[in-house]
């Protein structure tokens, strides 16, 4: 599945949730995003957009939280897991986009990649909900259902690398959460 498309399709479910990014994800998702001003991108911490992610869901439990994490980037972080499933986050959805590539610094494969199933992981650490989709239609019938079902919830999203795409339009990290932290203390 299109790594662009796979966005869409999440991009048109999306209503009030606040959507963290990093890496390759802040480098397409606003090409999908329609609402930035709940868009965090924190593109250059590899790893560490799930750590946020789960902050945010804890600290604001009325609002929905995903996290469009990559799969190296939860590589280089597995604790995550254990640390989300122990807190349980009822909003916060943690969407795995795997693409087998660390994309952004050259392409290098990720360790483990078409080995290792991220959602079952997921799902031995505490995760009530976790799925995995490789085929777009796939993910368009199966979405609203992981979507409704309990949190913590992983979504596991099996893509192609995104490619030379143009960075879509984006706002410093420190300008995003300034924004977002004035918008959420309304």
């Amino acid at each position: 599945m299109g790594y662009l498309e796979a966005l869409g399709v999440l991009g048109r479910r999306r209503r009030h949730e606040v959507v963290v990014t990093t890496m390759t994800s802040s480098r397409v998702w606003g090409h999908v995003s329609a609402r930035p001003e709940l868009d965090v991108a924190f593109g250059g911490c590899m790893g560490k957009a799930s750590s946020l992610g789960l902050g945010l869901a804890l600290g604001r439990p009325e609002r929905g939280v995903w996290v469009l994490d990559g799969d190296g980037s939860l590589v280089m972080n597995l604790g995550t897991l254990v640390t989300i499933a122990q807190q349980a986050p009822p909003n916060l959805v943690h969407v795995v986009l795997e693409n087998g590539v660390y994309e952004v610094t050259g392409g290098q494969p990720v360790p483990g990649a078409g080995r290792t199933d991220l959602a079952a992981m997921a799902r031995a650490a505490g995760y009530p909900t976790a799925d995995r989709f490789d085929a777009l239609e796939a993910l368009e019938a199966g979405l609203d259902a992981v979507l409704a079902g309990p949190g913590p919830a992983l979504l596991a999203l099996v893509v192609a690398p995104a490619g030379p795409l143009p960075r879509g339009p984006a706002r410093p990290t420190r300008q995003a959460l300034s924004e977002l932290q004035a918008l959420l203390a309304t």
